[in-house]
């Protein structure tokens, strides 16, 4: 067969990499050898010319091979493997002679000029976390550039593990009884029987969607190819059970009892956001999250969805599993393709350049660079043998470092240290680059490649003060948007005092703040004029439920857009002529009836992202556990630590 029939092949999903690779090389070489059939390459000066044809897989060194009268490809299109294709190779197989890898095949190494970076990589987006002694990133990071020691004795307040054998330590997160039902329109009965991991990833997981800007209209907007809209797959690690065998102890006939499996994990999000891509919970021991990642890239490079939730949650709720150096944790990141998430304009912490699964699985892209090499050991050091957070973790803290162009202490080094950058023979710096690597007891192993992305230094947006829209916050209750508005204003303050041009709100916030994030019942509508006065209205409003005479309220839980403009298709391009008229403030006040206000499509532009990332909602967090006193229904103990 000619390369031209190998491609497509390869394409479709009916031919392996390894084996397309092994015949390209074979149809060059006897084109080669016996300078025949010239008549298969187009000449330039034919109409539908195309360049020779790069080894398989390498989209950056190659445009997509289509026949002639294929309909053009959709936007973010990426190669499709058909489900009932044969399987790939096995991923421990002894991978034959690689063909001429592209030029990102090698760690640290950067487009040539005029070539972007972007096919065939995945940007995170959005990240959240919670840790040992670290209630958000923040404060992981700064764990991470100390070295600080996590480790305590077992929290005495922590349901179901006191008393604890003395002496003994671990790496406990905080309050891991507490949850915000309410939030997420869900009974506190239903909550106390719904496992902390599931809870604790919920809350974590909506953490970094908004951080990815992606709970709001541009939720909407992710749809892959002819598809349906709110294609966010989710992805999620996890392996223990802890809270079954608690309620399995006291459990009596009648009574109910949590949900066996994992199931809820990643269908608890799917079904509260009405996502549309796959959900799937991993179970590979130390490696789920990883797994899980592969499993993420795979989905999107299939275009079975336009972007990802990936995570991993593990939590000591049961006595026999205290062991010395034991830990917790859980976190998630937001993937979307790399040129999707340019062209949205969003913030990239850095880039997925490749994932594998299986312990020789990608041996020749995986190699170890002279950067951050995180593995389960180096986890373990800092949050201690977490399980199936293990994976998340050490991305997580590749993907910091990255990011802060700092090594955080380890790997021979006793504090942390300035990464610089690499250059090549010609000069150029090459982008940071780290190794992710976890190996399983049982056997599993996963690995991915985390690189720096230029962009994410510089992110883009209207001068500061530029933006004359309306400055949104929402809530579920009105105690939720009381508590969100403090934390603005807490961080709009401390955005002043770090730094800030005087009086003028971050660049892109309010803009942001419209198109990403989630319109819900109780909302506030603040003329963004000056960060002054936007704290100044947002502290009052927290204190007393009145934000000024500029401000504007609405509680649309007992019902929203009476009138039911938001089901009359004229009312988009209304709303865009008001917008466009400059009538900010009868949209405005249209957002408070509650119609849904595209606001992504109704400013013709990507909400881009904000230089400073804002803080995410606030949750309510109350304890909610199983009963033990053998009555029917769940009940909230004490407080916990």
């Amino acid at each position: 067969m000619d390369e031209r029939e190998i491609l497509t092949r390869f394409k479709a999903g009916t031919l392996g990499r390894d084996d397309a690779a092994r015949l390209l090389t074979g149809a060059r070489q006897a084109r080669t050898d016996t300078r025949t059939r010239p008549e298969t390459a187009p000449r330039p000066t034919e109409p539908h010319a195309r360049p020779p044809a790069a080894p398989p897989g390498d989209p950056d060194t190659q445009p997509p091979v289509q026949p002639p009268a294929a309909a053009p490809a959709e936007p973010y299109a990426q190669p499709s493997v058909r489900p009932d294709a044969d399987p790939p190779a096995p991923l421990d197989a002894e991978p034959s002679a690689p063909p001429p890898g592209p030029w990102y095949a090698e760690p640290g190494a950067v487009p040539p000029p005029g070539r972007p970076a972007v096919e065939d990589r995945y940007a995170v987006v959005g990240i959240a976390g919670r840790y040992p002694l670290a209630p958000d990133l923040h404060a992981h990071w700064e764990n991470l550039r100390t070295g600080r020691d996590t480790s305590r004795a077992v929290p005495v307040t922590r349901p179901g593990l006191a008393p604890a054998p003395p002496g003994r330590r671990g790496h406990f997160l905080d309050d891991v009884a507490g949850f915000d039902p309410e939030f997420f329109g869900i009974t506190p009965d239903e909550g106390a029987l719904t496992d902390p991991q599931e809870r604790l990833f919920l809350e974590v997981a909506w953490e970094a969607l908004e951080s990815a800007g992606c709970t709001g209209s541009r939720l909407d907007a992710l749809t892959s190819p002819g598809g349906p809209p709110r294609a966010l797959g989710v992805f999620v690690g996890a392996s223990s059970h802890d809270y079954a065998l608690l309620a399995a102890a006291s459990w009596t006939d009648g009574r109910p009892a949590p949900a066996a499996g994992h199931g809820g994990l990643p269908g608890r999000l799917a079904s509260a956001l009405e996502l549309t891509g796959p959900a799937r919970a991993v179970d590979t021991a130390e490696c789920s999250a990883l797994t899980a990642l592969h499993l993420a890239v795979g989905a999107l490079r299939r275009e079975e969805c336009a972007a990802a939730v990936v995570g991993g949650v593990e939590l000591l709720l049961h006595p026999s599993r205290i062991r010395e150096g034991a830990g917790e944790g859980v976190g998630a990141v937001v993937l979307k393709p790399l040129r999707r998430a340019l062209d949205d304009g969003d913030r990239v912490h850095a880039v997925i350049r490749d994932t594998a699964d299986g312990r020789t699985a990608g041996s020749r892209t995986h190699r170890r660079t002279d950067g951050a090499h995180e593995t389960r050991e180096s986890t373990a050091r800092r949050i201690g043998s977490a399980g199936a957070a293990t994976g998340i973790a050490a991305l997580t803290a590749a993907v910091l470092q990255v990011r802060h162009g700092v090594l955080a202490p380890g790997d021979g080094r006793d504090a942390a240290a300035p990464w610089p950058r690499t250059c090549d023979d010609t000069g150029r710096e090459l982008p940071r680059t780290a190794t992710v690597e976890i190996a399983a007891d049982g056997g599993c192993a996963a690995r991915a490649v985390v690189e720096e992305h230029p962009a994410a230094e510089a992110p883009t947006g209207e001068e500061p003060g530029g933006d004359d829209g309306p400055f949104l916050l929402s809530a579920p209750t009105p105690a939720h948007l009381a508590a969100t508005a403090r934390r603005f204003a807490d961080w709009l303050a401390g955005a002043a005092d770090a730094g800030h041009p005087a009086g003028a709100l971050p660049a892109g916030l309010a803009r942001a703040l419209r198109a990403g994030r989630a319109a819900l019942p109780c909302r506030l509508a603040l003329p963004a004029s000056d960060a002054p006065g936007v704290i100044a209205a947002l502290r009052r409003f927290a204190d007393t439920g009145s934000a000024g005479d500029e401000a504007r309220t609405a509680d649309l839980r007992g019902g929203a857009d009476p009138m039911d403009l938001g089901g009359l298709p004229q009312t988009r391009d209304y709303l865009t002529a008001l917008w466009h008229a400059g009538h900010r403030e009868q949209v405005t006040r249209l957002w408070l009836n509650g119609v849904d206000v595209d606001w992504a499509a109704l400013e013709a532009a990507s909400p881009g992202a904000a230089p400073a990332e804002p803080p995410p909602s606030v949750h309510l967090r109350r304890p909610l556990w199983l009963r033990t006193d053998g009555a029917g229904a769940p009940r909230e103990p004490e407080p916990t630590g």
